[in-house]
């Protein structure tokens, strides 16, 4: 049995899914959807996010991915602490509309 640990955090969506056949395509279009429905954002392309309260949390929404997912292609999934991921360095490009609201003090829950 998991602990449960109150640490704010991030679940970070990694996939490279097929779309070449039109079967795949729509794999894909109901992957990214089903996440989307599930409160994840886009970060960057094939890359998305969720905010967690809890590990509990980050572990329910785990759970449906791995329950979503396609037989075909390759997703990860990582975790990582609220203060990790407000250490990211970006060096090219600008922030997400996401990353622009919440910024390093406040916190928006999207439920």
């Amino acid at each position: 049995m998991m602990k449960a640990s109150y640490r704010e955090m991030r679940v970070l969506i990694l996939f490279d899914l097929p779309s070449v056949s039109k079967s795949e395509k729509r794999s894909y279009v109901r992957f990214r959807k089903a996440i989307m429905d599930d409160g994840f954002t886009m970060l960057q392309f094939s890359i998305y996010m969720r905010f967690c309260r809890n590990q509990m949390d980050a572990q329910k929404h785990i759970m449906r991915v791995r329950g979503i997912a396609p037989k075909d292609g390759n997703i990860r999934i990582l975790t990582v602490t609220e203060h990790q991921f407000e250490e990211m360095i970006l060096v090219v490009g600008e922030l997400t509309e996401n990353e622009k609201v919440v910024g390093k003090e406040y916190v928006v829950v999207i439920e």
